[in-house]
């Protein structure tokens, strides 16, 4: 594997989440692997799962890391081709994605959308300019379009969780007063793609996701509908997608409650807005299953990391027996 920036980049599901299982028993059984080798972090926003999971997975493996709040330290970046840069941006992503190479072995990168350019977002400029540019693994620790690193960890968390053949897992949209990403539910979709079990997406009329994820997935318009024998009750918000970033419906009838989750473990990627998307009544309950995703975020990085770290060693490996 040569970066990780979907869940396309994993050859198995099922053998990464039993391997990351096992890295949760015994976190520390390849301290040595990265030994001598550097992550270095970079954010566009803000973080706190992904940044401390992250950096606790490198620690586990042995790895220096180093963190920078790209979007508040580092120089506005340009990333078109024959650009003349006589405007805001200071430097291009071509000389930046180099150095930054210089630094580290792996560089792993936060960069949400604007949802402001659907088409630019989706091109995914920053997370495709390392890619293209830096020459060293990439990581996508929450770029426009997904949160790679979250929904492996949700994978984690239903296998430990799940006691049925096939559970019936709901991802249900919710009220929200900011428009937020679109990432974090395309990812769970992409994932739950890769599940036996029976999926069924809900959200408000017109606030379907983009079509290209959610191709073969039940969704269902009627809430109490979708959530009826439910076993996991994902809930996230996420903006218009067709009319591009708008928050159009603030219904509070979609809040999670009680009474609407039943019997069903809560799931939430956090952070979360208390009685606005999710009652305090489901999040202080023991359905409520967000904490122990928050603490498998560590395992699905220290995973993705693992594979990363064993190809450059095979790598280096193989340039010393040539070189010999």
């Amino acid at each position: 594997m040569e970066h990780y920036l979907s869940l396309k980049d994993i050859d198995s599901l099922p053998n990464w989440v039993a391997e990351a299982k096992s890295l949760k028993a015994n976190p520390l059984h390849y301290k040595s692997l990265g030994a001598a080798k550097t992550i270095c972090l970079l954010f566009f926003n803000n973080s706190l799962r992904t940044r401390l999971s992250t950096q606790k997975a490198a620690m586990n493996l042995g790895m220096e890391v180093i963190v920078m709040n790209f979007g508040s330290e580092g120089w506005a970046l340009e990333y078109g081709d024959g650009t003349i840069m006589d405007q805001g941006t200071s430097e291009h992503i071509k000389e930046a994605a180099q150095v930054v190479a210089q630094y580290c072995d792996i560089v792993a990168i936060r960069a949400f959308a604007s949802l402001t350019d659907r088409e630019k977002d989706e091109a995914e400029v920053v997370l495709n300019g390392f890619k293209k540019y830096a020459g060293i693994p990439v990581v996508n620790m929450e770029s426009s379009v997904g949160h790679p690193l979250q929904s492996l960890a949700d994978a984690i968390t239903l296998s430990e969780q799940n006691t049925k053949e096939k559970p019936k897992v709901v991802l249900s949209w919710a009220p929200h007063p900011k428009a937020l990403p679109h990432a974090v539910a395309n990812s769970f979709v992409e994932m739950m793609h890769l599940q036996d079990a029976e999926f069924v997406i809900t959200h408000p009329e017109g606030y379907e996701l983009s079509p290209e994820v959610t191709k073969g997935a039940k969704i269902e318009y009627d809430q109490e509908k979708a959530l009826e024998g439910a076993d996991f009750v994902y809930v996230k918000n996420w903006s218009n997608y067709k009319d591009y970033g708008k928050v159009l419906n603030q219904d509070p009838k979609w809040t999670m409650n009680a009474k609407k989750l039943g019997n069903a473990k809560f799931m939430h990627c956090l952070p979360v807005r208390r009685n606005i998307v999710v009652a305090d009544e489901v999040l202080d309950s023991s359905q409520s299953l967000v904490i122990e995703q928050a603490n498998n975020r560590t395992y699905a990085a220290q995973i993705v990391l693992k594979k990363l770290l064993e190809g450059l060693n095979n790598k280096t490996s193989n340039t010393l027996k040539t070189e010999k």
